[in-house]
């Protein structure tokens, strides 16, 4: 009977898996693309979830109330880019700065610390993220993100951006605007990520100050876990990007499988540190100790 308790459990877990796996998305483009720590997100996805309620709250379309959050995100991150570019602030203080901007601004859109969305709201949309359905409809949301991301970042001006974060004085030689790209960049990051957030506002049926707290550690646990899984199948962008999303859901089964287990849920944020903590040090690991082991034998078969 647990067994099928966990099973019947699984559902949830994933469809809350591809929403965060799509916020991942975002954190894959500042932390592998451009190669900067952004931690905006934590404020651009409380964000996305604020605006998507209060205006689907007053009545507006779930795609309007969607799109909106999706350009407010986007101005999160121009805020982080113009800090970063401008005032040259480092990438790490500029997203914690705009997040404390972010934090009051978001109280200012809900007007409380929480907001629910009314049951008079909710629309075909919601009524499918209340359901089995909403794995097929997010799984269509996600194929249809990684296929346009893939076509942008295949465009002269993508591959600009990708060659700002791979070599940034290189880049500059070339006459590239890496500035701009950084600010595009950052911009596009927080957009996915404000978007992932009104998925989530849907889904919860809800928009909390405090949901989008230690939103990065969950983003880079599924990049990371995700270029795990996937490391062996190329290096192709689909691949990676599908990853991401794989890295995502594969947090949430685990995730809800721990919670299911009665492990205490105030350790969980702790859990899901030494989780990202374990695979950013497992390269350095492999190369301090396995590395060795591979030297020995080649001298003792030589």
């Amino acid at each position: 009977m647990d067994f099928l308790n966990w099973l019947g459990s699984m559902p949830g877990a994933a469809a809350q898996g591809l929403i965060w796996g799509i916020m991942a998305i975002g954190v894959y483009i500042t932390f592998k693309i451009l190669d900067l720590a952004d931690l905006t997100v934590d404020g651009s996805m409380v964000t996305g979830m604020a605006t998507c309620a209060m205006l689907m709250t007053a009545g507006w379309n779930v795609w309007a109330a969607m799109g909106v959050a999706l350009v407010a995100g986007m101005f999160a991150g121009l805020i982080t880019g113009f800090f970063h570019t401008f005032f040259k602030i480092p990438a790490i203080l500029a997203g914690i700065l705009t997040q404390l901007i972010l934090w009051s601004a978001n109280l200012k859109i809900m007007g409380k610390a929480n907001q629910a969305l009314p049951a008079r709201s909710f629309d075909v949309l919601i009524t499918q993220l209340r359901k089995y359905e909403s794995l097929v409809y997010l799984f269509v949301i996600c194929v249809v993100l990684v296929a346009v991301l893939y076509w942008f970042f295949g465009t002269r001006y993508g591959m600009s951006i990708r060659a700002t974060g791979c070599n940034e004085k290189m880049s500059r030689a070339q006459g590239i605007n890496t500035s701009f790209n950084k600010v595009v960049g950052l911009a596009i990051s927080n957009g996915i990520v404000a978007f992932s957030g009104a998925l989530l506002a849907q889904y919860s049926g809800k928009a909390d100050i405090s949901d989008g707290r230690g939103a990065i550690v969950i983003g880079l646990a599924a990049v990371i876990i995700g270029e795990a899984v996937v490391s062996k199948m190329g290096q192709n962008f689909v691949i990676r990007l599908t990853g991401v999303i794989v890295g995502g859901i594969i947090y949430y089964v685990v995730y809800q499988t721990v919670i299911f287990f009665g492990l205490d849920t105030d350790l969980l944020k702790m859990l899901s540190a030494i989780v990202v903590a374990i695979f950013l040090a497992f390269p350095e690991m492999k190369r301090r100790f396995f590395s060795k082991k591979t030297v020995i034998k080649n001298k003792e078969a030589a």
